[in-house]
This record gives structure tokens, sequence and C-alpha cells, in this order.
């Protein structure tokens, strides 16, 4: 598969079968994604790989939190900004409209859309999971480095024959994450990623992009 291959096909999976993925495929992605830039080479991104009981233990203490009603904790960095202005806003919410159109979920039905929302914090199905965090003291920049280490993630695993889905729902619940993995208290939760082979049974549809010309600017004698 080739880079402009692995770039197109790359899309957030919410669908996976349980086949495990070998680990010294996990392995051999996370080796190459080292080499993803970042300024000064400061490598912010720290990543934790979970896959079996771990994972299960995760998926099952989420699923009480979500079941017995148990807020979100509290936030430790704004996800979208509070107020959304034109595009972006209409982006968002056409995004919500097919995933939950696909689903056969209204806008009206909030108790099925937070049924679908829950299956996050499941992983999709997935047998194994990425997390992400970075030091607390990083800056905007260095959490811009994480990101091109997670897409560098992502297209790797493509070229492996994996999908994946990058979620920064797993923000909402930092506190359980981190009575499996026990990080650090000096790294903060960016987001978690899902990873292995799709069910293509679950059939919601692929997200279209803007034009070009919303996005980019060529500038040129």
């Amino acid at each position: 598969m080739d880079v402009y291959e692995a770039v197109t096909s790359r899309r957030a999976v919410r669908g996976f079968t349980d086949e495990p993925v070998a680990p010294e495929v996990l392995l051999r992605v996370l080796k190459a994604a080292a080499w993803a830039p970042s300024g000064s080479n400061l490598q912010p991104w720290h990543a934790y790989v979970v896959t079996g009981a771990p994972l299960a233990e995760l998926k099952k203490r989420a699923a009480e939190r979500i079941t017995t009603g148990d807020p979100w904790d509290d936030a430790e960095y704004e996800q979208y900004p509070a107020s959304l202005k034109p595009p972006y806003a209409e982006r968002r919410a056409a995004f919500g409209k097919q995933r939950y159109g696909a689903l056969g979920i209204s806008r009206a039905d909030v108790e099925a859309s937070q049924r679908a929302a829950a299956a996050n914090w499941a992983c999709f199905g997935a047998p194994a999971a990425l997390f992400c965090y970075l030091d607390r003291t990083m800056g905007r920049p260095q959490w811009s480095d994480a990101g091109m280490f997670l897409q560098t993630v992502m297209l790797l695993l493509r070229a492996e024959g994996l999908h994946s889905c990058p979620q920064m729902a797993w923000a909402k619940f930092p506190r359980t994450v981190a009575e499996i993995l026990s990080p650090p208290e000096d790294l903060v939760l960016f987001c978690g990623m899902s990873i292995g082979h799709e069910d293509t049974t679950v059939d919601l549809g692929r997200t279209g992009r803007a034009p070009l010309r919303e996005t980019v600017t060529f500038v040129d004698s």
C-alpha cells in the first residue's frame, strides 16, 4: 500500500472484529512511528498500548460508570471551543447528522444517542487500544507534535491492513484509564485510539471533506 492509498483509505472505523492484533505488528508500527516529526525533537508523546485482560478490564470499568450514570471527570483540556463559528459549526453538525442518521437515531432520541456514544468506551469492539499522553508542561506546539505522531501511527496501521479510530472521548474518563495504566501524575491524557480489523458488516458511511477552496490557498506569481 503506497502513502496515497494509506491516507485516502484511513478513516475513523467504529466497528471492529475481535480478531487479535499481533504484538509484533504493533511493535513494528510504534518503532516506525517514533520517526514522526516534533519541534526540536522533543518527542513529547507518551503512548500506552493496551490489549488482552487489561483492556477488557478498562472497558468493564468504563461501562460500569456509564451504566450507573457516573458523571465525566473534570475536563483537563478544552476539546472544542465553547462557541464554534462558521464553517466549523456546520461541519460538526453535518458529521453528527450523518453519524447518528446511519444508525437510525433521530436528533430527538437522546437515550439512543447516549447508547451509541457509549460504544466509544468499548473501543467499538477493538481488541487493541493506544492511549496518548503529554507532559502537563507542554504547550500548543507540542500538542500538535502529538497529532503528527498519532497520524503517523494511523497511516502505518493502514499499511499493515489494520484500521483505527482516534477518540478524544477517552479524555472524559482519565481517572478510569489511570486506574489501569498508572501513568505518572505529570502526564495528561490527550486521547485514546481503537485499533483492529474492520468489521465490514458495520456500515456507517464515510464523512466527506471540504473542497480545497475552503481550506487551501495557493500563492503563485
